[in-house]
């Protein structure tokens, strides 16, 4: 069964049968992604176990609708998510908040076309293979552009890959296009060519963003762990901000970086540029307003192309600025 369908039939029976939560708050499970940002030095230096006091599992996947999955189910208890499979879970109930907005994403994700696949103009893509992460931020900024093109998705071959497979997929000339983030991004850039980025689709309307989320339940008994990470983070986040260039070219941060996301020490510097990482002073203005109307949008969005069954009313409730507001002080 497919990441989507798998997402889409387990998310609702776990999500309203309240499962407990396996581990306590001395030892605590965070999913994580392969996104290269500023706070995978702090990850890399365990500085998130020696603010919070907890043993720290790190479990890294591959997208965000595994991510989303993992919670569901109770192993995991924070995790890094998309702004797309956030708003998917959110519409489908799951007892989740946002804690904070990771990164505003950029050219750090972009629709890649292969040489000699004779795509040189977005026409050219009908009945040509697409792979994309479904659920993922990706899927959604390619549906976007492909409206904004008008171009019918059902005139494309959008393939369900993750993005392992589809570096493979794409070393072996099966696709001929991916919309995707490094280090999958990055492979296929060596023999293609950059035809739109999600800088490009959100300024045609269609924003995304990455986010740390949390189960409810375990906010509420560990609002202290949940604080700290938060403080842990956007001290990262304003250590790039004050210096993006040092931060970036230190050879230990690339290093730490590189070894926790896969990607190559010389191309850090260059995949950080590609987002923008909120510090503490703007966390509490995004996530209200801006963060919850995103959620809306890219619920209904995702309900027109058939991804979601039906929206919330408000997706006020999946939102939670308390932590950056107490880890800012």
């Amino acid at each position: 069964m497919s990441t989507l369908n798998r997402f889409k039939y387990l998310l609702p029976s776990l999500a309203l049968a309240g499962v407990a939560l396996t581990a306590q708050a001395d030892e605590v499970t965070v999913a994580y992604q392969t996104t290269v940002e500023p706070a995978k030095v702090a990850q890399a230096d365990g500085a998130y176990e020696k603010a919070t006091g907890s043993k720290i599992n790190w479990r890294k996947f591959e997208s965000g609708a595994e991510v989303i999955t993992a919670i569901a189910s109770g192993d995991v208890q924070v995790g890094y998510v998309g702004s797309s499979p956030l708003a998917a879970a959110a519409s489908r109930s799951l007892p989740v908040q946002t804690f904070l907005i990771a990164a505003q994403i950029g050219s750090a994700e972009a629709l890649v076309v292969r040489n000699g696949a004779g795509i040189s103009k977005p026409a050219d893509l009908a009945g040509k293979k697409i792979a994309v992460p479904f659920v993922s931020t990706t899927h959604y900024s390619l549906l976007a552009a492909l409206k904004h093109w008008k171009i019918d998705p059902s005139k494309v071959q959008i393939v369900n890959l993750r993005p392992s497979e589809i570096t493979a997929a794409w070393q072996r000339g099966d696709i001929d296009a991916a919309y995707v983030w490094d280090p999958a991004l990055g492979k296929a850039k060596e023999n293609g060519k950059v035809l739109v980025t999600s800088t490009d689709v959100a300024k045609w309307g269609a924003p995304t963003f990455d986010a740390w989320i949390v189960r409810k339940d375990f906010a509420e008994k560990n609002p202290k762990f949940v604080e700290q990470f938060a403080r842990v983070t956007l001290k990262a986040y304003a250590d790039y901000q004050a210096n993006p260039k040092a931060f970036a070219t230190n050879a230990a941060n690339a290093e730490k970086v590189a070894r926790i996301t896969g990607s190559k020490p010389g191309e850090v510097a260059a995949l950080l540029e590609g987002n923008r990482y909120p510090v503490a002073s703007e966390q509490a203005k995004i996530l209200a307003a801006p963060t919850v109307k995103a959620l809306t949008d890219t619920s209904a969005f995702l309900k027109d192309q058939g991804k979601v069954d039906a929206v919330q009313q408000s997706y006020t409730g999946y939102v939670n600025g308390r932590f950056v507001q107490t880890a800012g002080k």
